[in-house]
Formats: structure tokens, sequence, C-alpha cells
């Protein structure tokens, strides 16, 4: 397991990823004036721009859906990835060695320089099979897939390629690009045998197997020639790359859509995502040679969000609260199998888990070349309960008009109902049980549940919470800031923005604004983070250091409360009225100058107050002493004003 990677590591790949490459992989970014860029928000659906990136700052903040943070956040979002994982990726693309705490190293053959020329002879490799998929030793390749309903435009879509016949057609081209035997042999592309190194895939379709980063990390491949006498289909070996419990194929492709339907669907084959993706199913993916387990629950909970405790809740409407998981399985013995070691994996995430089963037991690659796009989102839109389709495959196996069937069928169907991990579920799957049993006495059925749930069941499976590599994220609750068209509240978050964005053209006298020069408590709290950073006293040294506010914006981010942070984010990377280079400094200037105004305007009523309530007679010298204080701030906003 890893360590945990040192701090300074963390901001070196902060300040190398640049924040405009990253999120420009996913998002159109185009100006929106000095140094700040815009695009359509990836984290939700927007027809207007919203989501800003300012590179200086090395931030991004959505002002629609209130999404923002740095480049190793939106790798996070994003790519559903942990943070270690994250910055281990950014660490990768920039060409960074990692440096992990005392007892803890990376991830076995994760070494940032070997990762990544594995990750390129992947790449080289699957341009290398896409260009010999339109070659003439391809057209059985071609075929089978046109058989299928798929044009040489999915084929490229989906980066399907032909592994040709020969024995090391692969291997020669890599060696010509400079990767080693060895290399080869690490990354699975090439086999060792008696005769030598050869091309582990040949005379094969291969599609690419990708993480949810979009690299490609291995290769499924189908057989299409009689004399090829290996498996149908052939994947990968295990890799430092390729594990294969912890891949899904169509990951990358289905990302943007699990994030934003908080569904995914597991298919069983690569043609049969590429078919529910061609209908409209754009959240399916499939396992790599494995049932669905835990480690791909994992990949698929950090991308729904499903981080709660219960399963969740399907409305009337057909929707469900909570994220769900769909199944598609065959109808006949082996479907209904898979559907209970499903089941078994259920205990693994918090999403409503369903089953997706077309009757006739076509796949969904044959349902859409035989009946079209409609009937695939139709069998997904017709999904059953996980919960339901296991307990009636269960009863199907019994004879229910026989009072044996009916009494056999209760005692294996009891366990399953004792299983459902959510408590609230079992009294109704023990009324529905009763009924589809025909058993009148629902107290005789509510006892065999309560008896299958105080003794161990025969899977093994107890309910319990399930482990986690990472802690479960608590929902914070961001400080509210005022409105925007209140004048003043806008004055001290202009002010803000220039202090975090521009702190090289910010005066001095900035630094010497007292702790309640803010009169907005959200804007009171940003203004107290910048103060706990050092101010500008210490902002100025670090942009003159690395050139931009990045490491600024971080230190005020880091003394700043929770609630708070977000608000940090958004005010570093909103866009500023001014956006011409040759007025910027004055502009700035001048919002810091009205800020001090208005501190010096409500120092002066304060005063003025006070005299009013002060008996001269009384006090005299305490009366002066006010008057004297009242006429000195008056003269310092009079030349503040004039020098303005």
């Amino acid at each position: 397991m890893a360590g945990r990677i040192r701090r300074e590591d963390v901001e070196a790949v902060r300040e190398r990823a640049h924040i405009e490459d990253i999120v420009g992989q996913h998002v159109t970014l185009r100006s929106a004036g000095v140094g700040s860029m815009k695009g359509l928000c990836p984290f939700h659906d927007e027809r207007s721009p919203s989501f800003h990136v300012r590179p200086q700052v090395g931030r991004y903040h959505c002002f629609g859906c209130g999404e923002g943070g740095d480049v190793i956040d939106f790798v996070q979002k994003v790519d559903g990835l942990g943070f270690s994982e994250a910055v281990e990726y950014l660490a990768g693309r920039v060409g960074l060695q990692l440096r992990y705490e005392e007892g803890g190293g990376p991830r076995p053959g994760e070494e940032p320089g070997k990762r990544r020329r594995l990750i390129e002879a992947h790449k080289v490799a699957e341009e290398f099979y896409r260009e010999q998929l339109s070659t003439p030793a391809a057209a059985a390749g071609r075929q089978f897939l046109s058989e299928r309903g798929f044009d040489r435009a999915a084929a490229a879509d989906f980066g399907v390629g032909f592994a040709p016949q020969g024995w090391d057609s692969l291997m020669r081209h890599l060696r010509g690009r400079g990767f080693t035997e060895a290399e080869l042999t690490l990354s699975g592309l090439v086999s060792q045998g008696q005769r030598g190194v050869y091309d582990r895939f040949r005379g094969r379709l291969v599609w690419p197997i990708r993480e949810v980063t979009g690299e490609t990390v291995g290769f499924g491949a189908r057989h299409l020639f009689a004399e090829d006498q290996g498996p149908k289909y052939l994947n990968t070996p295990e890799t430092p790359l390729y594990k294969k419990s912890h891949v899904l194929y169509g990951i990358d492709l289905a990302k943007r859509d699990l994030q934003r339907d908080k569904r995914v669907v597991v298919v069983e084959g690569y043609t049969d995502v590429m078919a529910m993706h061609l209908s409209g199913v754009g959240t399916a993916v499939a396992t790599c040679g494995t049932a669905f387990g835990s480690d791909h629950a994992r990949i698929v909970r950090r991308l729904i969000g499903d981080s709660g405790s219960s399963g969740g809740v399907q409305l009337a409407s057909g929707a469900s609260v909570g994220g769900e998981i769909i199944f598609t399985f065959d109808g006949d013995a082996a479907g209904q199998k898979a559907a209970l070691r499903a089941f078994g994996e259920d205990q693994s995430f918090s999403a409503q888990t369903f089953v997706a089963v077309e009757k006739s037991g076509m796949d969904p690659c044959e349902l859409r070349q035989a009946k079209g796009p409609d009937a695939v989102r139709a069998l997904v839109a017709g999904r059953t309960p996980l919960y339901e389709f296991v307990i009636r495959s269960t009863l199907a196996s019994y004879d229910l008009r026989t009072a044996e069937g009916r009494i056999g069928a209760l005692r294996a169907a009891a366990p399953i109902v004792a299983g459902i991990r959510d408590a609230a579920l079992r009294p109704e799957y023990t009324r529905l049980l009763s009924g589809w049993l025909g058993i009148d006495d629902q107290d005789s059925v509510r006892r065999a549940v309560q008896g299958a749930s105080t003794r161990p069941q025969a899977s093994g499976r107890q309910e319990r919470p399930v482990p986690s590599s990472e802690p479960t994220p608590v929902p914070v609750q961001r400080m509210p800031v005022p409105d925007r068209r209140d004048p003043v509240a806008q004055i001290e978050r202009t002010a803000l923005e220039v202090v975090l964005q521009r702190p090289d053209l910010v005066a001095a006298d900035f630094d010497e604004l007292p702790s309640d020069a803010f009169g907005a408590p959200a804007y009171r709290a940003v203004h107290e983070a910048i103060r706990a950073a050092g101010g500008l006293s210490v902002a100025r040294p670090l942009v003159q250091a690395s050139g931009g506010s990045t490491g600024w914006v971080g230190a005020v981010i880091e003394e700043a409360a929770e609630p708070v942070r977000p608000l940090v984010t958004e005010l570093a990377v909103a866009p500023l009225p001014e956006d011409r280079p040759e007025s910027l400094e004055g502009y700035v200037k001048g919002v810091v100058l009205r800020l001090v105004e208005i501190g010096f305007t409500r120092h002066i009523a304060d005063l003025r107050g006070r005299l009013q309530r002060m008996d001269a007679e009384a006090d005299p010298a305490a009366y002066q002493a006010a008057f004297a204080e009242l006429v000195e701030v008056e003269g310092r906003r009079r030349n503040l004003r004039e020098s303005a």
C-alpha cells in the first residue's frame, strides 16, 4: 500500500501540472478576459458557459453549480480518483518522481518513469492496431463488426483495431519505436515462449481497455480465424498497469454520463458496451474477464457519488434516489447465477441495484440488431430490482402448487430476504415473498426470515459495513454570501478578488485594514484567512517566485475554515470587470481605495454617534479626544479622495 506523498511533492505537482491543459482535455476553453478562461461545465448540463479557469491562480470554479478547486481537485472529481491516485496520475504526466513519507512507497511497478513508458507503449500499440484494421488482412475483422451492426465510424469511436496474424508484427513495430524487450514483456503486449518472444494478440480484433483517465492500460481480443485454438476472448495478463479487478471497459467513455445520471449499466462484453452507447445508453461498462466486484464498485461509487450507507430508493416515477447499478443478464441459469453473485457484492455499494433481462435471451448487441436502439433503451428502462429478481429466480426452482414446494421455496428464499442490507426494505420484501409463495400466513413467513437472519448465511455474507480505503467525505455547509446587488458588499467582494488574484498590484495599505473592515460575515472570514496567511508581505514574494498566485491562494485556503474555502476559490477565479492590461493596475488600486474609504466612513459614523452620546461638560477631556479623532479620520478620508 502506498504511503503518504510528501507535501512538497504535492505542491510541485500543483505548480507543474498546468490546470488549463488538464481541464482542456475535458472542456473547450476560450478566453474570458485577462488571465481568465471559460467553457461549459463538465459537472452539470448548461448551455451558457459558467465554468471559469484562471491559470495564473491554478484554480477553477463554476458559477452555475459551485464546483471549484485546484488541478488535483479537478482530476479527482472528473475521473473519480482518490487524492493519492490523482497526484500520482498528474505526476506521471509532468514527469515528476514522487517521494513518500517513511514507511510507505509508490504502488509496485507504478513509479512515474516506468509507468509512463508502459503507457506510451500501449498508446503506440493502440495506434498500430487501429491502422491494421483497414488493411486487406483484417477483412474478417471488418466483417465481424459489420455483421453486428458496427460501421467504421463506430469502430473508430471505440478504438477497435486488428492484431495481424504474424508472429511478431507488433513487437517489431514497438522495437522500432525505441521500446526494449524488457519493457514490452512487462507491459503484457508480448509473451515469452519456447521459441522466444512473440505478440500476445495475433489474428484478433482488439479493443483498448482504458482507465477512467482515458489512458490505455490493456487490451481485450476476440479470435476470428478457425486455426486460432486459443480462447474466444483473450485479455492482457496482470501487469503493473492492468489489474482486471480494477478496470471496466468503457469507463472512460461513460464517466460523464455516469456523473450526470448517477447510473451505471453493467453488461457482459465489449460489443454489448458498443451497442448500448450507440443506442443512447451512455453509462454502459463491462468487466474484463471477471465478475463485477468490490473494486469495480469502488470505481463506480466515486463517479456517481455513492457514499451513503443505505440503499437507494426507487420512486413511483421509476427514478431512483441514491444512484443505480443495473446489471444485464441472460434469463437462463447462468444469468441467474450471475445475479446471485451480484447480490453477494451488493454490500459493496449503496446505490439501488437492478437487473435488466431480455426474456428471449438476446444480449444488448443482438437486441440492437434485431429490434433497434429503442429496444435497447426499453430493456434498461424495464429494469427489475435485484432483490426481486433473485428471490423470484429462487422460487422458480420449486413447484409452488404443492405444500412441500412452497415450504422448500420459503426455506430457500428466507435467507435471501434476511440478507438484504437495507433493513427498511426487509419487511416489504417479506410481505412480497408471502404473496409470491401464495402463503396467506404472513407471520410464518416473517418468522422464517427472522430465523434466517439469526444464523450465518450459506454464502457466508453477514450484514456489516463495507470497509473503505478512504474516509467517507462529510458534506460541509458552505458559508452564504451576501446579495450581489448590495453595493457595499460588492466592493468588499471585488477587493478580495484583486487581493487573491493580483496581490502584486495591491497597495500595502490593505494590510493595515482592521479585522472589522469587511461588514459581510463571509467576506470578513476570507479577510481573516488572508491576514492569517501573512497578507501582502507573504503574497508578493510568493507571486514573484512563481510568476502566479497559485501558492498564495493555496496558503489562504489552508488558513480558511472549511465552509469558507469554496468562496476563496470562487473569488480567486472570478473574472475581473476590468480586463484591459494597461488599465488593470489603476483598477486594482481604485478598488482597494474604495474599500478603505468605506472603512473611514464607517469609522466616522461611529465617532459622530459617540460624540452625540457624550456629555462635553461632564468629561471635556474625553469629548475633546473623540472630537480630535473625528477630525483626524475625516482628514485622512479627504486626502484619500483627493489622491484618488
